[in-house]
């Protein structure tokens, strides 16, 4: 597959990037244990070109969720410890005197590579989350007036702890809204832990990993998948959707037009991923909780009734009805 070709998208195609999809997916599950729903997910805001959240107490695979990702597409990593102390200049980079040439030359920080781990964003201060808007925004950085361009394929991959809240600072909902997807790894099952405790006491098991699938490949597959077909009921379905979530009584600020948009994405790329060259109601059932739940603003008086987001998406789910012409 060539980046370069245009974005047509047949049966062939279809099944070139299935297989390149489970390719990477299995090579992933080779340390990312037990975990294929999430592999997938991961793997999906890839082919949609969007940035991943993933919250979740520690010790459950997300730092080698990534590493996995980046080993099996051959991407670089960058990873950030978020503290409170970081400063943004930690994360876009700096302008450093050079006395031989007496001129300013710039060291690009940890965002310059393809795949950047945010790891624990919500305890670095707003200031410092505020550094990666742009970059996730816009795919670029500007630095003392310098804008320099980020590499492509480009993806955050951020993770924060719902338990310890001290001493964090909670993304705004403009920060949020660059997330293509919010996403939870959870325990593994018994089995699977049982594996883990087999295998993951050798060093190195994340570094072994070989890719499958080049840079190239995964943007030839972005490409791809903006060629997906979604037939008109459809849409009109992802705006019902998005209309129930403005109305319902539980939610203060439903989707917006872009969350609409996120969701046809995320989709097209569930769609493409099955290899098929058109999306179905039941692509959109299944990425819905992972793509709006994080843009959704639950009013005050349902969160102290605790009501949570992925109840309201499944409320949503039942009350608006399925177009019955299928594509």
């Amino acid at each position: 597959m060539s980046a370069t070709e245009a974005p047509l998208f047949d049966e062939t195609r279809a099944h070139q990037l299935s297989s390149a999809f489970n390719a990477v997916r299995d090579n992933m599950q080779r340390v990312v244990r037990g975990k294929q729903a999430v592999v997938e997910q991961v793997l999906l805001c890839l082919l949609a070109g969007g940035h991943l959240l993933v919250e979740d107490v520690p010790g459950v695979g997300k730092t080698t969720l990534a590493k996995a990702l980046s080993a099996s597409i051959g991407a670089s990593l960058g990873r950030i410890q978020f503290t409170p102390d970081l400063l943004p200049a930690d994360v876009t980079g700096v302008s450093v005197w050079n006395r031989n040439s007496s001129t300013f030359d710039f060291r690009p920080g940890p965002i310059f590579t393809e795949l950047v781990l945010a790891d624990e964003i919500n305890r670095a201060s707003p200031k410092t989350q505020s550094a990666l808007l742009e970059a996730m925004a816009e795919t670029q950085v500007t630095v003392d007036g310098t804008t320099r361009p980020l590499p492509h394929p480009f993806m955050v991959l951020a993770t924060q702890n719902p338990i310890e809240q001290e001493g964090t600072y909670p993304l705004p909902e403009s920060q949020l809204d660059r997330f293509l997807m919010k996403i939870s790894v959870g325990y593994p099952a018994r089995t699977d832990e049982l594996q883990i405790l087999e295998t993951h006491e050798a060093d190195g098991l994340v570094d072994r990993l070989q890719p499958v699938a080049n840079l190239n490949d995964v943007l030839a597959m972005n490409q791809m998948v903006t060629a997906v077909h979604i037939a008109p009921e459809l849409r009109g379905y992802l705006i019902d959707l998005a209309d129930a979530t403005r109305r319902h009584p539980a939610v203060a600020l439903g989707m917006s037009p872009r969350a609409t948009l996120s969701l046809q994405r995320v989709s097209r790329a569930r769609a493409a991923s099955h290899g098929r060259t058109y999306v179905t109601d039941d692509d959109i059932k299944t990425v819905v909780a992972p793509v709006i739940s994080h843009r959704m603003i639950l009013r005050p008086e349902a969160v102290l009734q605790g009501t949570e987001a992925a109840a309201v998406v499944a409320d949503i789910l039942r009350a608006v009805p399925v177009p019955y012409d299928r594509v």
